[in-house]
């Protein structure tokens, strides 16, 4: 009986975690005390207990709470982080099992795993394929534009939402600042900057990354349909992540995989134009959140 830990449990991915792991044999799920959360000596005992502790928490926080952790006999439990606070950090396994040969069986033996964002799921899972086969140079200027249900916004966001005082629309982060820019820039082996452009939408969950391609800027100018066939060899076996034809309406809804793990990805094209866009749609709450989150500890249980 694996006991498990979610520090910050009820916080959006913390509670779909929790919903995910409820009926799951062969685990205990453990809680602290809400009045005792910030109590570090608390916290500290209930986590020598524990076999995994998942960090659905600020940034700073989890850092406070691996820093606790490291404090404890032999380095204390496992952990696997749902923030932004580790995923470039030295001595974490990134926690995207569909990044490239031997991810899964790194992060089955880690100590430490940082899960991905969502946007970067998205946006990792199209390029890094592509890089790694040479028909991406790191050095393509690269725009990526998203959209999101709001739910991955925060509780502020959530609220003005729900409420019914936000906008049906609106782009956000125009600062360019975003903080997934850094671990697409990792995984996707990119070593140019990316120019990226969130947007949420009037919608409560559900995700669309888009990276528009001119194919005659690439390395040996490739078509749409040598994309596609590095997409599907790299994915070949995988029942997350399909990579499916383009949608005959030309069109493309975000919402379609709500409440599941999955990712799919399609390339749409012009060969008159010799444009691409890669797409990649998933759920912000489940591949992008708490169904990776999920996945990664059943990979870090053995199971």
């Amino acid at each position: 009986m694996a006991r498990i830990f979610i520090d910050g449990e009820a916080g959006t991915t913390g509670l779909g975690i929790r919903d995910r792991l409820a009926d799951q044999p062969g685990l205990e799920l453990v809680s602290i005390d809400p009045a005792q959360r910030k109590n570090a000596a608390v916290k500290r005992e209930l986590m020598s207990t524990v076999d995994v502790v998942i960090l659905c928490l600020p940034d700073e926080a989890a850092k406070e709470t691996v820093a606790l952790a490291d404090t404890l006999p032999g380095g204390g439990p496992r952990i696997l982080d749902a923030s932004t606070a580790h995923r470039v950090a030295g001595g974490w396994t990134y926690g995207f099992p569909e990044l490239a040969p031997g991810q899964g069986a790194a992060i089955a033996a880690a100590r430490r795993v940082a899960n991905p964002g969502c946007y970067a799921t998205g946006a990792i899972a199209l390029l890094r394929p592509l890089v790694d086969a040479g028909l991406l140079s790191p050095e393509t200027p690269l725009s990526i534009n998203a959209i999101s249900g709001y739910s991955g916004g925060g509780k502020t966001m959530i609220e003005a939402y729900e409420a019914g005082c936000a906008p049906a629309f609106e782009l956000y982060a125009l600062s360019l600042e975003h903080k997934h820019i850094p671990e697409i820039q990792a995984y996707s082996r990119l070593s140019r900057r990316v120019l990226f452009v969130p947007s949420v939408g009037n919608f409560r969950q559900g995700m669309i990354v888009s990276i528009p391609l001119h194919l005659g800027d690439l390395p040996g100018r490739p078509s749409a349909v040598d994309l596609e066939r590095v997409l599907r060899a790299h994915y070949a076996g995988s029942d997350i992540v399909s990579v499916l034809p383009a949608e005959a309406s030309a069109k493309l809804e975000p919402e379609a995989l709500n409440d599941t793990n999955l990712l799919d990805i399609r390339i749409v094209s012009n060969a008159s134009c010799n444009h691409a866009v890669l797409l990649a749609r998933l759920d912000n709450l489940g591949k992008g959140a708490s169904g990776a989150a999920v996945q990664n500890l059943s990979l870090m249980l053995g199971a």
